[in-house]
């Protein structure tokens, strides 16, 4: 299977840069598994669309400001952090004080970071300092970050941080996007960029959906450079998705289980749920294992879905692994339609886009 097979043509100005109004007030288009059939509607709309018993899993994940924009050291040069996992404590003395925290991060510039570079970064009345402990492939370093002042260093990136809106958004993060770039179920910090197809959902959503009867339950994937990396292979199959954290409560994998034996759908809310989903053993008994653990499950066109029924989902980039999974689970031809389809009515696209739902 070829990378090619998975492109289309966007135009830049249907590439979101903002939320649109209301969170809840985009669109929404539908696609019948079964036949292809595409229809338009509002979002709001999607207690109407599910049907009564549909269990709907969410990614509880809460995304954490992990870009830092400060200063090298000495010189004063700007520098930029971008924490992407937490890596093994570094094991060395130091004299500085406070709490320590090491980080797997891309750094810029990453010439001029080298091992032993130091750098700091300033915000509302906290400081937060980092030194670059070691080199990795595709520009990665190990950093380890502390503070002189005894403050927690994650108290400390949480009040200097910046979203970490996606790099095809071209502004800066503004104060709205710490609301906005985070789902209303959010509560598990871990994740770097939003489950996105749950920025949608709003409170007064969520109880209509209750109120037709339909169940919710949650996982959690703490969403990582992994789900974003681009596809680098011109042959799909040699791509490697890398490793995400991931835990599945009792509660969630005994609430598909019963679903699933009823006969009832489970509709995933966004990729990163699916691919939870999907990583999950059986028991001998038919029933859903709960736990945690890492999962680089990649899904594209031949994958067998043993658990997902119905998919929500935002509209994802070209030739990436997201619209892999989306093909996968529609038809290649059928999503590739849709998309454009999607296109030629204007929607908008990518994490603060439109959404659509599979079913």
């Amino acid at each position: 299977m070829n990378l090619a097979d998975f492109d289309f043509d966007l135009p830049d100005d249907l590439i979101a840069q903002q939320p649109s109004g209301e969170r809840g007030g985009s669109r929404l288009l539908t696609l019948e598994r079964a036949t292809g059939f595409v229809s338009h509607r509002q979002f709001s709309d999607l207690p109407s669309l599910l049907q009564p018993g549909d269990l709907l899993v969410v990614n509880d994940t809460r995304v954490f400001p992990a870009r830092l924009i400060g200063t090298r050291l000495p010189g004063g040069g700007a520098a930029e952090c971008f924490l992407v996992r937490p890596a093994p404590p570094v094991h060395r003395s130091f004299s500085e004080g406070g709490e320590p925290d090491t980080w797997i991060a891309l750094v810029h510039p990453g010439q001029r970071l080298r091992e032993g570079s130091l750098m700091r970064f300033d915000g509302g009345g906290r400081t937060l300092h980092a030194e670059v402990m070691g080199r990795h492939f595709h520009g990665r370093r190990t950093v380890r970050l502390w503070t002189e002042d005894g403050a927690s260093v994650r108290d400390t990136i949480e009040a200097i941080g910046h979203v970490p809106l996606p790099p095809y958004i071209k502004r800066a993060d503004a104060p709205l996007d710490r609301e906005r770039y985070q789902t209303v179920y959010a509560r598990e910090r871990g994740s770097i960029a939003a489950p996105t197809a749950g920025l949608h959902f709003t409170p007064d959503l969520l109880a209509a959906l209750a109120a037709r009867g339909i169940e919710r339950a949650t996982v959690t994937l703490h969403v990582g450079y992994g789900t974003f990396q681009p596809v680098r292979v011109e042959r799909v199959e040699d791509h490697q998705v890398e490793a995400e954290h991931f835990e599945v409560p009792p509660e969630t994998a005994a609430a598909v289980t019963r679903a699933k034996r009823e006969g009832r759908r489970v509709v995933a809310v966004g990729t990163t749920t699916t691919r939870t989903l999907e990583s999950l053993g059986m028991r001998s008994d038919g029933g859903l294992t709960e736990g945690r653990g890492e999962t680089s499950l990649f899904i594209y066109p031949g994958f067998e879905f043993r658990v997902v029924s119905g998919l929500i989902t935002n509209f994802h980039l070209p030739k990436s692994s997201l619209l892999m999974l989306v093909a996968a689970f529609a038809g290649r031809d059928r999503a590739l339609a849709a998309y454009r389809e999607a296109v030629a009515h204007r929607y908008r696209f990518y994490s603060y886009g439109d959404a659509m739902l599979i079913a």
